[in-house]
């Protein structure tokens, strides 16, 4: 079982192709390569930390996306994800998450901090909703689709993007 971490994939939200230069003609070619990228990577027993912003203004039910994507996912809700979203299976929903993974204290929330609980204890902070637009402070990481090339990502890849950032 490995631990995946993604956000913003906006599932049904056209606009999103053309504010974020996502590389789809249609929506539902949009949907359907994240759904294939998710799947390529996470498996049915796999755990996937989704940090808000799943689908938003979709002509399909919220429900046929979350159906077809692999693993145990929880939800740290983003400013799009109302109750057609947050109503689906999750194993969990919450606003924010303290988790520990491989040893490693992780603070999840949809909105980027400058500062989360265990700042001065090596604590990591993942967040979306920036859209690959902005750097992380610290220990931060932007775990958004826009940022990893439209699919989940795990803590080996998040704490080598770190250590690269600290090392510039």
């Amino acid at each position: 079982m490995r631990t995946w971490f993604t956000a913003d994939h906006h599932f049904g939200h056209a606009s999103m192709i053309r504010l974020d230069r996502r590389p789809f003609l249609t929506v539902d070619e949009h949907d359907d390569a994240l759904v294939d990228l998710w799947n390529a990577v996470v498996r049915p027993g796999d755990v996937v930390w989704h940090l808000g912003d799943f689908a938003y203004k979709t002509k399909r039910h919220p429900q046929e996306h979350f159906r077809r994507l692999n693993g145990v996912k929880h939800l740290v809700m983003g400013n799009h994800d109302g109750n057609a979203v947050t109503s689906r299976e999750w194993a969990s929903v919450q606003d924010t998450a303290e988790i520990v993974v491989d040893s490693v204290r992780l603070f999840l929330a949809h909105y980027p901090h400058l500062e989360w609980p265990r700042y001065w204890r090596q604590s990591v902070h993942l967040f979306g909703h920036v859209h690959g637009n902005r750097e992380g402070v610290g220990r931060s990481c932007d775990v958004g689709v826009d940022a990893w090339s439209y699919r989940p990502v795990t803590l080996d890849e998040i704490m080598q993007k770190l250590g690269d950032r600290e090392n510039a």
